[in-house]
């Protein structure tokens, strides 16, 4: 069965394991597609890339939550009573 490769640049488990770094590197800072008998078994992913991957799911699962809030009603709030 065909499989969508998204990565431009491949390896095979073999190659992670002689030289994981070389690997990593191969990328050039993207992903790299690693392979399993010719079938994409996992993705292997730079250390910032995958920061920057929670910053942007943590920055979208933010936005939701303002959505949603954004539809409840306002309260004012005296700050002063809480000192």
């Amino acid at each position: 069965m065909p499989n969508i490769i998204h990565s431009d640049t491949t390896a095979s488990v073999s190659e992670l394991k002689k030289n994981p770094m070389a690997t990593v590197n191969s990328g050039a800072g993207f992903p790299v597609a690693i392979l399993n008998h010719n079938q994409p078994a996992f993705y292997c992913v730079p250390a910032e890339l995958y920061e920057q991957m929670l910053d942007c799911i943590d920055d979208h699962e933010l936005e939701k939550l303002v959505q949603k809030r954004s539809k409840q009603a306002l309260h004012d709030v005296d700050l002063d009573s809480y000192l």
